[in-house]
């Protein structure tokens, strides 16, 4: 029996082992796509306790303290953060199987050197330890260097100033380069409120379709003058229904008046915008990234009560390969294809996506990728189907590898927990006679997968 979490944790062979220890386990990490904070890395935030960095925000968490049936006064209601940490404790042991259980563990061990297990008999002591290191200067900042991040890519709105990314790149001390990420998912399906708001900081009244490109195009490149590279963009299926421009007028006219838009106008505007979008990504070598079949908000009273991200939201059945396609191929019919990432939460498309990358590939290597598992499906089993599928239809040696598509500066092991089950899954191969035991090769397959592939992909 081996032991829980050694030095070779998650690697089954010798090949395995290698690949890890020899070429992965020191790599630096680009995190090309999350959600923290960049006020946090501006400010070098230090966390008063452990449930402060832990447990705030984290809807993974939230999910299986509700199904372990702890109140929700303990979630996100008015428990102190020590009462929330021991209910989180107590829901820990019980994750047998589930990712949680080893995500707890390696944060538990990489940042505050704990072992143990987590439980309720020794939640106070791990408690006061992590604490301890947490007041000894275990800030923002410190956890992004000691995790040789080299690149972060946040999400912003296209209405953000990007203040905080514009002071953390004058002060030129960050370990990483702190970049904005474009996603106009407000702008797609806009309201009266934000549409003015655009305005204000766009300098350009919006009074129909032509003057809302031309407020969008200002923010890009203001974005683009900070240092965005990669847009990102929420559909639960991507939208293809072309409209022409009276059309659009009309859609945009009724956005600022507040007059319902039926849902095949909506999706005419959207794909319209799209099209124009992609056009300056190609135009200034942006990376654009869609993610589809998300289930947002399911829980209505939960909704009204905590809003949007708070653990109600599930993976879609939606159909979305003729859809994409003809989007896709709207696109590059007028060479403004950009370099595409794809993502879908619903694991049953990853054939579908992975077939899809290869109908446009050209020119740059791995131009359209397939997203990393993605939110539920980053797990052993959904990072393993994700990476087969890619291998049986394309090349994973050319995949830009993790992502930790988290609110937690804490989660950056996550790219040691991919790391651990890429070069097992290769390690595997190898093993069963289906690919040469050619090490050095292999271990610069790895190398690129880890790092060198999203650096150079994204041109940052």
């Amino acid at each position: 029996m081996k032991p829980f979490m050694d030095e070779d944790f998650m690697l089954h062979s010798d090949t395995a082992k290698t690949l890890y220890h020899t070429y992965a386990e020191k790599m630096p990490i680009c995190d090309y796509h999350c959600h923290v904070p960049p006020a946090q890395i501006e400010e070098d935030t230090a966390f008063e306790n452990l449930t402060r960095i832990w447990l705030y925000g984290d809807h993974y968490k939230w999910r299986l303290m509700r199904t372990m049936g702890i109140d929700e006064r303990y979630i996100t209601g008015d428990a102190s953060d020590y009462e929330r940490f021991l209910a989180f404790a107590k829901t820990v042991p019980y994750c047998v199987g589930n990712p949680m259980y080893h995500w707890t563990h390696m944060e538990l061990k990489t940042y505050f050197g704990i072992t143990e297990e987590l439980n309720e008999q020794t939640a106070p002591t791990i408690w006061e330890r992590a604490n301890e290191v947490l007041r000894g200067g275990l800030t923002v900042r410190k956890i992004i260097k000691m995790s040789g991040v080299t690149h972060i890519c946040t999400t912003d709105d296209p209405v953000d100033d990007l203040r905080h990314h514009r002071a953390i790149r004058g002060e030129g001390a960050m370990s990483a380069k702190v970049l904005p990420a474009f996603r106009p998912d407000k702008v797609l399906r806009p309201d009266r409120a934000y549409l003015v708001k655009l305005s204000e900081v766009s300098g350009v009244e919006i009074r129909d379709y032509g003057s809302l490109l031309a407020a969008v195009d200002n923010r890009i490149a203001f974005f683009h003058e900070n240092g965005c590279r990669v847009s990102d963009h929420a559909f639960q299926a991507p939208p293809f229904r072309r409209m022409d421009t009276e059309g659009l007028d009309r859609v945009v006219a009724a956005y600022l008046s507040e007059d319902p838009v039926p849902d095949t106008d909506s999706e005419a505007f959207q794909t319209e915008l799209m099209l124009h979008l992609a056009h300056r990504y190609s135009e200034l070598g942006w990376t654009m990234q869609l993610h589809m079949a998300a289930l947002r908000n399911n829980n209505t009273r939960m909704f009204r009560m905590l809003g949007p991200d708070t653990g109600y939201d599930s993976i879609d059945d939606v159909g979305i390969a003729r859809p994409l396609s003809a989007l896709l191929d709207a696109m590059d019919q007028e060479n403004d294809l950009p370099k595409t990432i794809l993502y879908s939460l619903n694991p049953k498309d990853n054939y579908v996506l992975a077939t899809m990358l290869g109908n446009f590939q050209r020119d740059i290597p791995g131009k359209l990728q397939l997203g990393s598992g993605w939110w539920f499906n980053d797990q052993r089993d959904g990072m393993e189907e994700q990476m087969c599928a890619l291998a049986n239809l394309g090349l994973l040696s050319r995949f830009v590898g993790m992502l930790t598509d988290s609110r937690s500066f804490l989660s950056y092991t996550r790219h040691d927990y991919f790391r651990r089950i890429l070069c097992n899954l290769i390690g595997s191969w190898v093993e069963a006679g289906e690919y040469p035991a050619n090490l050095d090769r292999l271990g610069k397959i790895v190398q690129d997968i880890c790092y060198h592939n999203a650096v150079n992909y994204f041109d940052f």
